[in-house]
């Protein structure tokens, strides 16, 4: 019993002194802004919740646009905006009454009827408001989604040049100006697109201000006489890492900021991506796609220059969630105590601990990952997995109780496991096993986009690898279904690890705990064949 209380103490002070740690806010080294400076301009879409571009009846309503740059004017004396359709028409007239510049787009697409459409109504905008509208961006991106050439955007410019009187440019990412030099005789200005989380080869947040410079004067070396905009740099706050490159809040403060600092030293234009959070481009570039917004979508600023952000800022009441799990997993082991020994309290221990330190990571990660029914089905079941392991298993491990196969509980009536226990454990396990399998899948086949559950899956699997571990295993042949997930599993993880690479530590951590549940698969047997 002292064994039990001990060990409770302990995983409680490990779990407070975690969040305290993780919690802890990170110091950002310098203001990139004088004492009442404004951002010179940031891109701003105007859709909120569930609103999305991707729905052609959608039409953003004009008291909308007004509350959002009632707000952005303390931010910033322009925006840029990308489209002349869903309302956002109406942007530059309003604007035009709040004092804030616009950098007007229009989107260039291979639907040519739209594009004559997008151009009609940009220049109307351009002509009817001459003294807001700072620049025509005429497409953005373009190239990239490969959709039109380099020769129709340069005609498009031109066009576009002849009708308005105000500076004229294209929007895309940089190596597309370097492949399409045509571009730039047409354009009266450069505007590149420089996200370091996005390169081919992902940019860590503490190198991403150099990687900035770097490209910009390799651009402005390809183009001599040519004013460079930076038209879009930032860095998301959520989402999944890509090699080093760790989306988070203070990262995305210390980018933006240190790009900021270096604007204001070298003297060049900056445009940030972007005002507010866009939820709807979660459903093209997952988790990651809908946190690059300086505002969330509850129109709450996510930090305020030069002052130190928390990563956690809820981390007192995820430690104390973790401590009541904790306390949860020693009462369930407490009620199903038989006699203990000093092994099996330290499992309890290490359960409670790793349980309890995740779980409060697990339940935020939830509506940030969770996109659609299924979206939310995943990661409700990923969560009650990472609670129910921890108490569910230590009870296994005090009783003594082994994991049935899992023939034993979908099989016949003849071999179905009868105690409730058992198919509790087992029953749990099945599941464990589905979200990892399908886990690994998703990282093997089209991993782009997809988040890395380690929290949950961690928590889930600790639990059953230490039963495995420290239970004696019955005879009997082991099950063809749990030797086959689990060898899919380690089959999976060499792949996972090569291509996400060795600096992406939430791909590393991943991995371990999906070897951590092949393990424990392939341990199971419980009756002979």
């Amino acid at each position: 019993m002292r064994l039990g209380v001990a060990g409770l103490v302990f995983s409680a002070g490990a779990i407070a002194w975690f969040w305290l740690w993780l919690g802890a806010p990170v110091q950002i080294s310098h203001i990139p802004l004088k004492p009442g400076q404004k951002l010179y301009c940031v891109s701003y879409a105007p859709f909120h919740g569930g609103q999305t571009p991707l729905d052609p009846s959608s039409r953003v309503s004009a008291a909308q646009i007004d509350r959002d740059l009632t707000q952005l004017g303390q931010l910033t004396d322009c925006v840029r905006t990308y489209s002349t359709d869903y309302g956002l028409d109406q942007i530059a007239g309003i604007a035009a009454r709040h004092g804030l510049k616009v950098i007007q787009g229009l989107w260039l697409s291979s639907k040519l009827d739209k594009n004559e459409d997008q151009i009609a109504t940009a220049v109307a905008l351009a002509k009817r408001y001459p003294d807001t509208i700072r620049a025509v961006v005429v497409g953005n991106e373009t190239l990239l989604r490969g959709e039109l050439s380099g020769a129709d955007v340069a005609a498009a410019l031109r066009r576009v040049k002849a009708q308005v009187p105000v500076p004229v440019t294209y929007a895309d990412v940089w190596e597309f100006w370097l492949r399409n030099p045509e571009i730039a005789a047409a354009a009266d200005f450069i505007t590149i697109h420089i996200l370091p989380y996005w390169e081919d080869f992902p940019i860590p947040a503490s190198q991403a201000a150099a990687h900035v410079e770097a490209i910009r004067m390799r651009v402005m070396r390809a183009f001599p006489g040519k004013e460079v905009l930076i038209g879009e740099v930032g860095w998301p706050s959520a989402g999944r890492m890509r090699e080093g490159a760790l989306p988070s809040p203070s990262n995305q403060a210390k980018v933006i900021q240190d790009v900021l600092a270096l604007a204001a030293r070298e003297n060049f234009r900056v445009n940030v991506i972007e005002a507010y959070d866009q939820p709807w481009k979660r459903a093209l570039e997952g988790t990651v796609g809908g946190h690059w917004g300086l505002i969330d979508d509850d129109r709450q600023f996510k930090f305020t220059w030069g002052e130190a952000v928390s990563d956690h800022p809820l981390w007192l009441w995820q430690g104390a969630g973790g401590i009541a799990l904790a306390a949860f997993t020693f009462g369930a082991a407490f009620i199903a105590r038989r006699k203990v020994s000093v092994m099996a309290w330290l499992a309890v221990t290490a359960n409670a601990t790793v349980g309890g330190t995740l779980i409060g990571w697990t339940a935020a990660q939830v509506p940030i990952e969770s996109l659609g029914i299924g979206g939310w089905l995943r990661s409700l079941a990923l969560a009650l997995a990472a609670a129910s392991s921890a108490p569910l298993v230590s009870a296994a491990i005090v009783r003594g109780e082994a994991i049935p196969r899992f023939s034993r509980l979908l099989g016949s009536a003849a071999q179905r496991a009868r105690n409730p226990f058992a198919l509790a454990v087992g029953g749990l396990l099945i599941v464990i096993m589905i979200l990892a399998v399908l886990t690994a899948l998703g990282l093997v086949f089209d991993p782009r986009y997809k988040d890395f559950p380690f929290a949950p899956l961690t928590a889930a699997a600790v639990p059953y690898l230490l039963h495995t571990m420290l239970m004696p295993r019955p005879g009997g042949w082991r099950g063809t279904s749990e030797v086959l997930s689990g060898l899919l599993l380690a089959l999976s993880v060499p792949y996972i690890v090569l291509n996400e690479g060795f600096a992406n530590w939430q791909s590393l951590w991943l991995s371990a705990a999906l070897l951590a549940i092949a393990v424990s698969l392939v341990q199971v047997r419980d009756a002979q064949n």
